[in-house]
């Protein structure tokens, strides 16, 4: 896809929860805020905002949250590629999720700068935001 994208990004910090496949989905999840849920055979996997998460779950937390300005056709390619491709170049490792209309990439706090600065570099326009207080 040669297009350029605008993405956003969303000002709160995220955390990645690992939970046992048969555990319900946590009521601690729930709310306003980007929300994802996956479950498979092994595991259910949590995405939600950092403040939400109990200290005794199991967590990657400190995540930024990138939104690609859809909605995307399906029949399109190389959408999520334009954006992952920038930041493997630049080292920034990421966590993707999809939605029906678009893509989300989270990746560490830490390495926002350097993930704008390559996404841009690539042609993208993002949209930054400072955290909330």
């Amino acid at each position: 896809m040669a297009a350029k994208l605008n993405l956003h990004v969303l000002e709160d910090l995220y955390a990645v929860c690992q939970l046992e496949a048969t555990a319900s989905i946590p009521a601690w999840a729930l709310g306003e805020g980007f929300l994802s849920i996956s479950r498979s055979e092994e595991e259910l996997t949590v995405v939600c905002l950092q403040n939400r998460v109990p200290p005794e779950v199991k967590a990657e937390r400190n995540w930024r949250c990138l939104g690609l300005a859809g909605p995307f056709d399906f029949a399109l390619t190389g959408i999520l590629a334009s954006v992952l491709n920038p930041l493997a170049k630049a080292g920034v490792g990421i966590f993707a999720v999809s939605t029906y209309n678009t893509d989300y990439v989270l990746l560490k706090h830490h390495q926002l700068e350097q993930a704008v600065a390559a996404l841009e570099q690539a042609g993208h326009v993002v949209h930054a935001v400072a955290l909330k207080p």
